[in-house]
């Protein structure tokens, strides 16, 4: 871990009350939000340590979009994009966790010095995921997943979104530990648009507190999303959609979250600093 960020902890504690930033890095043609922007390794590199000079205490390394609608991408092509990135950033001591859901570019990534693994499908997209967690020890962020990209948009049917996104979670944690994973190493992240609907994204993030009765710190990724759209004029651009964000970061360290994952850095940071002034 790089001495000059603070550590990422799974749970917040006493000594370290606020939620950590995780700052957003595609390394893709085709994000929703950047892509294209940072496909290349030195303006990759900038904005990685822009976000961390911002306040971001892990850079979030992806190579796959998973917008909606959005194909697999082949293996190899994944590991070109992300493998050079993560490796040029740990060499600059920037903290870096691997967005993915392939074993094989996960343990690629963590014998590059990644820290953390974050994989959209729980570990359900690749059945090796949960071996590598184990053998790794990395944090493994673990998203309520109900299918790809292609398809999500026709699973978000729920009776109550709340309970069963809980209750989908608590089975897979199951599963996870039942595998060998051990309980400290796993954050949990509800999967804000990913087979929900705005509303149902509003109903989770209404519902954080009930979510953390399940005992595992949470990650939440609201940035940029479409939801947030619906707040915003019709041609607005998608970083409009910023200070939405930075105020969904700072009610999330309200709820106890133990993370948030954005685009926009400073203004989550910023946020999280007026809630943080804020306590008693």
């Amino acid at each position: 871990m790089s001495s000059a960020t603070a550590p990422v902890r799974a749970h917040r504690t006493v000594a370290s009350p606020r939620p950590w930033i995780m700052g957003i890095l595609n390394v893709t043609p085709d994000s929703f939000s950047d892509g294209g922007r940072f496909e290349q390794l030195d303006a990759a590199v900038e904005h990685a340590a822009a976000m961390v000079a911002a306040g971001a205490q892990l850079v979030d390394v992806g190579g796959e979009s998973t917008r909606p609608g959005a194909p697999r991408l082949p293996i190899d092509v994944e590991q070109r994009r992300v493998l050079p990135v993560i490796e040029a950033l740990v060499q600059r001591g920037i903290p870096v966790s691997v967005d993915t859901m392939n074993a094989s570019t996960a343990l690629a990534a963590a014998g590059l010095g990644a820290e953390v693994i974050n994989d959209v499908s729980g570990g359900l997209a690749d059945e090796d995921m949960a071996r590598v967690v184990i053998e790794t020890g990395l944090l493994f962020i673990v998203m309520h997943w109900r299918g790809h990209s292609a398809t999500m948009n026709q699973r978000a049917t729920y009776g109550d979104v709340i309970v069963d996104v809980r209750e989908e979670l608590k089975r897979r944690l199951a599963e996870l530990i039942v595998s060998g994973v051990r309980p400290d190493r796993i954050v949990l992240d509800p999967g804000l648009g990913f087979a929900k609907t705005a509303e149902q994204n509003w109903r989770l993030l209404a519902g954080l507190p009930a979510l953390g009765t399940l005992g595992y710190p949470l990650l939440i990724g609201a940035s940029r999303k479409r939801f947030l759209a619906d707040l915003l004029p019709r041609d607005a651009p998608v970083t409009a959609r910023d200070p939405a964000t930075a105020t969904i970061s700072a009610l999330a360290a309200q709820a106890g979250v133990a993370g948030v994952r954005v685009h926009d850095v400073a203004a989550t940071r910023a946020a999280i600093d007026v809630w943080e002034a804020m306590q008693p």
